[in-house]
């Protein structure tokens, strides 16, 4: 049996993580069995549906649980939560005959969440992230992919051209504002990899001369789109051609 850590709140030094709410301990439970330490439950979370489905594939797996109310307030960070997951941080590696998305210094635990569950739900499975970035593993992170986090690979790279050395066979597309070609009109070609830069500032102009720069037309009215709204229509754009 694994040793069990000593429950706190969150702190990126640890080594491992938590998955908050009944839906994404269930997929780190179908997806990361291997990764998990022990499973928390609230007295209420047992008398629902998910929270006996948890229960039965804990008895089923012989994965350790307990039920501790007090344990899951000290460390949740929203009053409805349940259900903990709490498994050891992992490291993974992307798959070379693939699509990837690549983000440059994400810094939004929001945004990072949100494209993860994207790029499943449009079929992408690879994440490469160039430092530095937001701690992925943050429970904020791992509860807004609503468990989608526990099906994808990701692998941190110090900067682009590590990432571009270890693919170099790959057609790069980086997002950009002054990009060269409107979205609606490129063809990706595989396998590629979908280049975002971050929240504040996007990409630097060094990624005009990275493969073949890509821009989303939109009104005047506004500066640029959300990054997750960006990466969005990029996996949707992909997928509407193929």
């Amino acid at each position: 049996m694994k040793k069990l850590p000593r429950i706190k709140r969150y702190q990126k030094k640890y080594n491992f993580s938590y998955s908050f709410g009944t839906y994404p301990t269930l997929e780190l439970l179908r997806y990361r069995k291997e990764s998990v330490l022990n499973i928390f439950f609230k007295e209420k979370g047992l008398e629902t549906e998910g929270g006996k489905e948890v229960l039965e594939f804990c008895k089923k797996e012989g994965i350790h649980y307990e039920v501790n109310d007090k344990l899951i307030d000290r460390i949740s960070f929203k009053e409805n939560t349940y259900v903990i997951g709490v498994f050891e941080k992992y490291v993974s590696e992307l798959e070379d005959d693939k699509n990837h998305v690549v983000l440059v210094n994400p810094v939004d635990m929001g945004n990072m969440g949100t494209i993860i569950r994207t790029m499943v739900g449009f079929g992408f499975k690879n994440l490469g992230i160039i430092e530095p970035s937001v701690d992925i593993f943050d429970p904020k992170v791992v509860r807004s992919t609503m468990g989608a986090f526990f099906k994808i690979n990701f692998k941190h790279y110090s900067n682009i051209h590590d990432y571009m050395s270890e693919f170099s066979t790959y057609n790069y597309y980086p997002f950009m504002l002054d990009g060269k070609s409107n979205i609606l009109e490129v063809e990706f070609n595989e396998p590629f990899s979908i280049i975002q830069g971050n929240e504040g500032e996007g990409l630097g102009e060094e990624y005009a001369n990275i493969g073949k720069s890509v821009y989303i037309p939109h009104s005047k009215d506004i500066d640029s789109l959300n990054l997750s709204v960006a990466t969005s229509i990029g996996l949707w754009e992909y997928a509407r051609k193929k």
